[in-house]
């Protein structure tokens, strides 16, 4: 059984009950883990809220990577309500529609900045903000995808940003691990997100790789959750800058 009773976590990146953030923050909270969750704004409030009232949450935040200075408030709430934080889940993605639905050559400019910025720097200025709450050490998560490292049909600007994103675990795990801070990546297999909505016939993609998984087993966001709630717990105090799969074996096949 895993056990997080002693651990206090940010989850960042839910946007309804569909959410791979909200499969992992059920896991943690199920092993005992105090959560800190926010949303993006006014409009996703009501879908999130509930939700972090049924974890018991005592703190929920908006958090819009675009608007300066929410990020560093949801740090500063937690130094006040708590002095210190365990684990962080880095579940935030995003590319304009125009840079995410064209080819990556003819993807604007503007357009693939920002899907860096959100997607990928994002993960940075929240370990800056963290690690000196990780006084005791801790865990950094982010979610990943397979499209970072082989060709995924529509997936285009996505694929070279998650790319930079398992660059920067990497190198983040190095500069963090001398203050007993690990850091890691989770790479799922295709789930209907509302993020995922945003990827040209996504769900011919799903039917396309559910047909062809060893053992025919789709994965869902609970089976994300499992493997999170391990990952920031004590079992996994040497485990750190990985991409770690839970996609039923896709990613071994050719």
């Amino acid at each position: 059984m895993i056990d997080l009773h002693d651990k206090r976590g940010l989850v960042i990146g839910i946007a309804n009950d569909r959410s791979i953030a909200w499969g992992c923050a059920k896991a943690f909270r199920a092993a005992g883990a105090e959560l800190a969750m926010t949303y993006l704004n006014e409009k996703a409030e009501p879908a999130v809220r509930p939700l972090a009232e049924q974890l018991q949450s005592p703190l929920v935040m908006p958090c819009d990577l675009r608007r300066p200075g929410e990020l560093e408030a949801v740090f500063a709430a937690i130094r006040a309500q708590w002095g210190r934080l365990d684990f962080l889940l880095h579940a935030v993605a995003y590319a304009p529609k125009e840079a995410l639905q064209a080819r990556l050559l003819d993807c604007p400019h503007d357009g693939f900045l920002l899907a860096m910025d959100i997607s990928c720097y994002s993960l940075i200025s929240m370990a800056r903000l963290a690690a000196p709450l990780m006084t005791a050490g801790g865990s950094l998560l982010t979610l990943s995808f397979l499209g970072s490292a082989r060709v995924a049909p529509h997936y285009n600007v996505m694929g070279p940003v998650k790319a930079a994103l398992e660059a920067t675990v990497r190198y983040l795990a190095a500069e963090l691990g001398p203050s007993g801070i690990r850091v890691n990546s989770i790479s799922p297999g295709p789930i209907a997100t509302r993020a995922a909505s945003g990827i040209a016939q996504f769900e011919q993609l799903q039917q396309q790789v559910a047909a062809r998984l060893p053992g025919r087993v789709p994965v869902s966001i609970d089976d994300v959750g499992a493997l999170a709630a391990f990952l920031v717990g004590d079992a996994a105090r040497n485990i750190s800058g990985g991409v770690h799969y839970v996609d039923s074996g896709f990613h071994t096949l050719m």
